[in-house]
């Protein structure tokens, strides 16, 4: 098994390294590593999850993942429980929590190693083998139990869990600066800056003097050659690392712009 959907669980279990390829996260996401260690990116920096260890990642965040199994040649593990908005406002609704202020905290929280959580992920341990056995009943038992342990535990989880507002108009300069290097559609950088797409074009326009679609491609090149020129990494591990998703894209592109192969630089 690979990564497998049950529900609104991810079952991952990796072999080998694995460069993630996922880059929005669109709804809160509950996780726990059985066995191996995860690298996490996202704009505010790098975290890296062992084996036990719990985090959450609030929906509309920007990330990419490294996933490494462990020493001892056992698969990389991990439980993920998305909690989706849908459910969050069915919960507010039944519990009757009132509406939330704009959450400005991290997108990322690493959760301390509490008894009732870790029971949790432990519960769900034997669905690991049998996932079919996670049925939308369960799933829905199970949810409703994620969402109460968190709110026990951190009342700061109110306000993460349960602000429902839409990204607002933000600093687009600041913005895409921040998170070209993830390969996302257009819409969604649209849509994370707060705007529609005719808005964030104009916008885009005005403040870098060119298209984003071309704007994008050129600062992903340019921070591919610096990675090529600074570290040991190869172009085929590069183009993942600059938001391209094919190899043979990247290299094409990266000839174009440039006027020789990436190999070149790794060489020169």
């Amino acid at each position: 098994m690979a990564d497998q959907f049950q529900e609104n669980m991810l079952f991952s279990c990796v072999h080998e390294q694995h460069f993630g390829t996922e880059q929005l996260v669109v709804h809160h996401a509950l996780s726990i590593v059985i066995s191996g260690t995860m690298e996490i990116f996202t704009p505010e920096g790098s975290r890296f999850f062992e084996a036990g260890k719990m985090g959450i990642m609030r929906k509309n965040t920007l990330l990419k993942t490294r996933k490494h199994p462990a020493p001892d040649g056992r698969p990389f593990k991990s439980f993920t429980i998305f909690l989706t908005e849908a459910f969050l406002q069915q919960f507010a609704l039944q519990n009757t929590i009132p509406v939330q202020e704009r959450f400005m905290g991290n997108s990322l929280y690493e959760i301390p190693d509490e008894s009732f959580i870790n029971g949790f992920f432990q519960s769900l341990l034997p669905y690991f083998d049998k996932p079919d056995f996670f049925t939308s009943k369960i799933a829905a038992l199970k949810t409703e139990e994620a969402v109460e342990l968190l709110l026990r535990l951190d009342q700061t989880f109110y306000c993460f869990l349960f602000d429902f507002s839409e990204p607002y108009k933000i600093d687009l300069e600041a913005f895409m600066l921040k998170n070209y290097l993830f390969n996302i559609p257009m819409a969604e950088f649209a849509r994370l800056s707060g705007r529609s797409m005719s808005t964030f074009k104009r916008d885009f326009s005005k403040i870098f003097n060119e298209t984003p679609e071309r704007w994008l491609k050129q600062q992903r090149l340019n921070e591919a050659k610096k990675l090529l020129q600074t570290t040991k990494l190869r172009p085929s591990d590069v183009y993942l690392h600059v938001g391209f998703e094919n190899f043979s894209h990247f290299s094409n592109a990266f000839k174009n712009y440039f006027g020789y192969n990436a190999s070149t630089v790794l060489n020169s």
